[in-house]
């Protein structure tokens, strides 16, 4: 005689959302920080060849230099300061966590620290070259 209780079914679990990167919140400033630097370096590329252009021709540096002044290269501008305030703060907390014996268990709150602190001083970023390109466009 068998005593064995009766079968149940089995729970089923909703599926989860998958995306490539299945971390916390420290996968994803990994993955910004890196997305940032390529940018950055992609922007100091340009730099440099613009900017040794006006020694081959200051008149081709000048015209060059005329088609930067439009609204779309200063929302460029606005993502510029965005990737390089990201990039130095995320850049500090990740030395910090690197170097400092506390900083593992306290990388989640830094990373919420540097958000915050980008929040401010974006926020003040974008009043300033709000301001700038009100006069230039407007």
């Amino acid at each position: 005689m068998s005593t064995a209780a009766p079968a149940q079914p089995a729970k089923q679990e909703k599926p989860r959302r998958r995306t490539l990167y299945r971390g916390d919140p420290g996968m994803w400033s990994w993955v910004l920080h890196r997305i940032t630097g390529a940018t950055i370096f992609f922007f100091l590329f340009v730099h440099v060849l613009d900017t040794a252009l006006v020694r081959v021709s200051p008149e081709a540096y000048n015209e060059i230099i005329e088609t930067y002044k439009t609204p779309l290269i200063g929302l460029m501008e606005i993502g510029l300061v965005a990737a390089v305030l990201f990039h130095a703060l995320n850049g500090v907390r990740v030395i910090l966590v690197d170097f400092w014996s506390e900083g593992p268990r306290h990388q989640k709150k830094m990373l919420v620290g540097v958000a915050a602190i980008w929040i401010v001083v974006m926020t003040a970023s974008l009043v300033t070259i709000g301001m700038h390109m009100a006069e230039r466009f407007l």
